[in-house]
């Protein structure tokens, strides 16, 4: 069961993290969604999207997903991020995260995202494995 709503969680996120990328499309158990609409400053010669800007917005991904999870959270943090470039994603087309959460535990997150180009929604252009070291909940107790 989810804690948090996409819409309460982009408000969140406007207060902790203005500067993040994408947008939310929808929040699920263990789950997240994003867009991200692919601009020249995420762009490398090609012209391809850029590494970086995957690893970036997959980082938010999987805070979304553990977001939706425990509440509003700044101090989740990323703590381990491992990246598997499959192949180009055309600069031209958007691209979209499905993170999932694999452990939620009291003090650390582990998930992975695939990233996708929305000219292909078929083949995977990026999987990325991340852990997320959580803040002690005030109760003591796992988040949910």
């Amino acid at each position: 069961m989810t804690v948090m709503t996409a819409e309460q969680i982009e408000h969140f996120l406007d207060d902790v993290f203005p500067q993040r990328m994408g947008r939310i499309e929808r929040v699920g158990e263990m789950t997240a969604t994003l867009r991200l609409t692919i601009g020249n400053e995420h762009l490398r010669p090609g012209p391809r999207v850029s590494g970086p800007t995957m690893m970036g917005f997959a980082d938010v991904a999987l805070y979304v997903a553990i977001l939706a999870q425990i509440g509003p959270e700044a101090m989740a943090v990323t703590s381990d991020l491992n990246c598997h470039f499959l192949r180009a994603a055309s600069g031209e087309h958007d691209i979209v995260a499905h993170a999932k959460l694999i452990k939620l535990g009291r003090r650390l997150a582990v998930g992975e995202v695939q990233i996708f180009s929305v000219s292909d929604d078929t083949k995977p252009v990026a999987h990325i494995t991340a852990s997320y070291a959580l803040p002690d909940s005030p109760t003591g107790q796992p988040p949910r």
